[in-house]
């Protein structure tokens, strides 16, 4: 079967919007869930957690190996299995007959989810030549804004209106129809000089990555120097230092980390953890902010924060036309300082701001990221070559998850331990009767110190955008319409290998 007129990178682009969509938006839908199925199951909060933790830990196992398997045993294969794994184990959530079994099926879950965007990554800036990774780069960031802002309002219409079990079967009819159309269409790729599987690699990524996240997600509840948070931060960097000995040593790594040694990956990299520190810290903490002080509803929270997502979608197109005129060094400077202000913005608002003034900031928030999303992914894989493609999407996804963890942690900790202090404050200096409003005061200086907070991690942002060299992204910066006849794509997607 034939897809005729339609250049094989966009039936890939196709294919990998449908997954990333799924896969982001999964990630914050059953944050909406939570309190329903504790209430369902008559489950306590630290069990609870494991929902969400559980399927994180099995994300950290299979992303940085997702890289070799595509390249070993084909992406197409290896994209198909995880789509498959996450679209069944998302219909097994949604049968899950008690928190047990609700466990187990999202770290089964996670095992597809894990490598569904690195290895979609791969594929996609394969098919897209350099100086169009700007135009793939805007595909990928649109259902990165959506998926994320869109959960929250969906999760929130599906528990109050149907059952909580739909939060996970809304996976399956998507996930279904992008397996049928992968399976048709995507050509399969492998790497012919792929090593021999590196156990050692395998195990040290995993269980690094894994301990190192799991300390990142309880640290703002249990405290950073809790024992099982230390305990399990100090063991995973120890992990950490032995995959780097292990990795550098090996001839054939699961994890290529010399490719760090490139200037502008390396570069690039370090940017991306701090903008997505910051981003991911941020949407964690405004719904916080206006359903535990403003009293909104987890629909009513979403509404409000999804122009953030809309100021994404503005910007892509925009974004994608500037870049090859500006250059990303230029754009995530400029970028950062956008995300910084408007995270300034929000120390403006008060109790009683009204909500349209909130999505404006958040609107003009998510205009700024487009502009540093664009620019980091097309810079990234500039100097990669395509056979190192699906090993650098490994370590690019293992460096943003990282970074989305340790922002939501920081942001968090900041909220907790300057919020309590605020408080104490503002109660021991008020009268009797006025205590309940100067705790709720005290709680609004602690989420502003939190907002504080992301605009600090942008503003250093700024300074490390120096890091990029708009030289080393000149491949990326040649508009496509110079790009030679001879390397056009032939205009007939492929068929099931």
């Amino acid at each position: 079967m034939r897809l005729r007129s339609v250049p094989y990178k966009y039936v890939v682009a196709a294919v990998f919007v449908v997954a990333v969509f799924m896969d982001l938006l999964d990630m914050t839908i059953v944050n909406v869930a939570l309190p329903t199925l504790g209430k369902q199951f008559h489950a306590a909060n630290n069990t609870l957690v494991w929902v969400v933790t559980g399927y994180l830990l099995s994300l950290a196992i299979w992303i940085p190996a997702s890289g070799w398997i595509g390249d070993r045993v084909g992406t197409k294969k290896t994209f198909l299995f995880a789509l498959a794994i996450f679209t069944l184990s998302s219909a097994l959530c949604g049968l899950a007959w008690n928190m047990s079994a609700l466990i187990g099926f999202r770290i089964l879950q996670g095992v597809g989810g894990g490598m569904l965007t690195p290895v979609g990554s791969a594929m996609l800036f394969r098919a897209f030549p350099p100086n169009e990774r700007a135009r793939a780069s805007s595909i990928l960031a649109v259902p990165a804004a959506i998926g994320p802002a869109l959960g929250p309002v969906l999760g929130g219409l599906l528990v109050d209106k149907a059952d909580w079990r739909w939060v996970f079967y809304v996976n399956v009819p998507i996930g279904a129809l992008g397996f049928v159309f992968a399976l048709l269409f995507l050509r399969e790729h492998r790497e012919p000089a792929t090593g021999r599987f590196d156990p050692w690699g395998f195990v040290f990524s995993g269980c690094g990555l894994a301990l190192a996240l799991y300390a990142l997600s309880r640290a703002p509840d249990d405290g950073w120097t809790s024992f099982n948070v230390a305990g399990s931060g100090i063991l995973g960097l120890v992990i950490f230092a032995a995959l780097i000995i292990t990795e550098l040593r090996a001839t054939a790594p699961m994890l290529n980390l010399r490719l760090f040694a490139n200037r502008l990956f390396r570069g690039a990299n370090i940017v991306m953890l701090l903008f997505f520190g910051g981003y991911a810290g941020l949407l964690f903490v405004l719904p916080l902010f206006l359903q535990q002080l403003r009293g909104l509803s987890a629909l009513e929270s979403g509404l409000t924060t999804f122009p953030q997502a809309a100021g994404v979608i503005v910007g892509v197109p925009l974004a994608g036309r500037l870049y090859h005129r500006v250059g990303p060094r230029r754009f995530v400077m400029v970028a950062f300082a956008g995300t910084a202000g408007a995270a300034g913005l929000l120390l403006l608002i008060d109790l009683q701001t009204a909500l349209p003034w909130v999505a404006a900031i958040l609107f003009g928030y998510g205009l700024a990221a487009a502009f540093s999303i664009i620019a980091i992914q097309t810079a990234t894989f500039a100097t990669i070559a395509p056979a190192e493609m699906g090993q650098a999407s490994s370590l690019f996804s293992t460096v943003r998850q990282v970074g989305s963890s340790l922002g939501v942690a920081a942001l968090a900790t900041v909220l907790v331990t300057r919020g309590n202090a605020h408080v104490a404050a503002a109660v021991k200096a008020a009268a009797p009767a006025a205590q309940f409003a100067a705790r709720r005061h005290g709680l609004l200086l602690g989420f502003h110190d939190a907002y504080a907070a992301a605009a600090l991690i942008a503003l250093v942002g700024v300074a490390a955008a120096l890091l990029i060299q708009d030289a080393d992204a000149a491949a990326t910066m040649q508009p496509a319409s110079e790009r030679p006849e001879a390397e056009l794509p032939e205009l007939v997607a492929g068929h099931a290998a």
